[in-house]
């Protein structure tokens, strides 16, 4: 296994000490040339993007710039040295405005910032070099990735993923926890999401990597199929930590959907997936374990 990464939101500590690790930005061409010439991968697994949804919306060009054009050029290097297979991680920010919920792969394209709209590019250049280079490749838009395993867990700065920040209030390193707007039309008035496990990610990439033998292209959403809002996940981590952990309600975010779930259907009846962390509890608490013994992130 190589990991080429040029950790600008990455880890060193996080790479598997069996991988060999090149560290490298997909801005660079010729970098990308070298790791395909030396290693001759036979496939690829594509996360390298600028992920910050908010931040899209005040750095559109570095989103729609950046991550179309390092795609580009990893694409470019890979037809150039044979590789035909890719599976590209996709994001459920595709579907701000859903029609009807859970969200199957039909549904209506409508991204929600500039970082959404530079993930559904990459998807159609793949459906172009699909038709013209013979490019095998599967696109999985993830719905809320979440939860850690005993050695890997989610370590981002600045954080805004949902679960550890709840958890940083109950680990003391923050004050209390902002939640945007109380307001949806919800049961409880918070945005509702749907939240998949880390190693069931890892699981789905793994099905469909494995299915590019015989499969020309696929696109799954993944998630656990349950909705579960705001105050449910600050419940949960309540429950697990105990903890209290005091929060604030502030002005909602014009970009969050109500209700953001998926229909994971496909992927279970093509591929035979199944999640295997299934309950909101199961995900907070394999995180908190992780949070608490690692209190630094892999500075710990």
């Amino acid at each position: 296994m190589i990991v080429l990464d040029n950790l600008f939101m990455g880890h060193r500590q996080a790479v598997p000490s069996e991988a060999t690790f090149v560290e490298g930005d997909l801005a660079n061409r010729e970098t990308i040339d070298s790791v395909m010439a030396e290693h001759r991968p036979s496939g690829v697994l594509h996360f390298a993007s600028r992920t910050l949804v908010g931040e899209s919306m005040s750095l559109p060009f570095a989103y729609l710039g950046e991550n179309v054009r390092n795609a580009l050029n990893l694409l470019e290097s890979m037809m150039v040295h044979g590789v035909k297979k890719l599976v590209f991680s996709s994001t459920a920010n595709l579907f701000n405005s859903p029609k009807t919920v859970p969200i199957s792969e039909m549904e209506t394209i409508v991204p929600g910032s500039p970082y959404g709209e530079s993930k559904f590019v990459v998807e159609r250049l793949l459906f172009w070099l699909k038709k013209t280079q013979r490019l095998r490749y599967a696109c999985l838009r993830y719905f809320n990735a979440a939860g850690a395993t005993q050695t890997r867990g989610e370590d981002h700065s600045p954080e805004t993923h949902l679960i550890p920040l709840v958890l940083q209030v109950a680990l003391e390193q923050r004050e209390r926890l902002s939640v945007f707007g109380d307001d949806y039309e919800t049961p409880d008035g918070t945005y509702v999401s749907d939240y998949v496990h880390i190693s069931d990610l890892a699981t789905a990439h793994i099905l469909a990597y494995e299915r590019l033998s015989s499969q020309e292209s696929m696109t799954y959403n993944l998630g656990n199929g349950c909705g579960f809002s705001i105050l449910e996940v600050i419940e949960a981590a309540r429950r697990i930590t105990g903890k209290d952990i005091p929060v604030e309600t502030v002005q909602r975010r014009p970009r969050d959907p109500a209700t953001l779930v998926a229909d994971s259907q496909l992927i279970k009846a093509e591929l035979g997936w199944r999640p295997q962390y299934s309950s909101l509890d199961e995900i907070v608490a394999s995180a908190w374990k992780w949070h608490e013994s690692h209190p630094k992130g892999y500075l710990s």
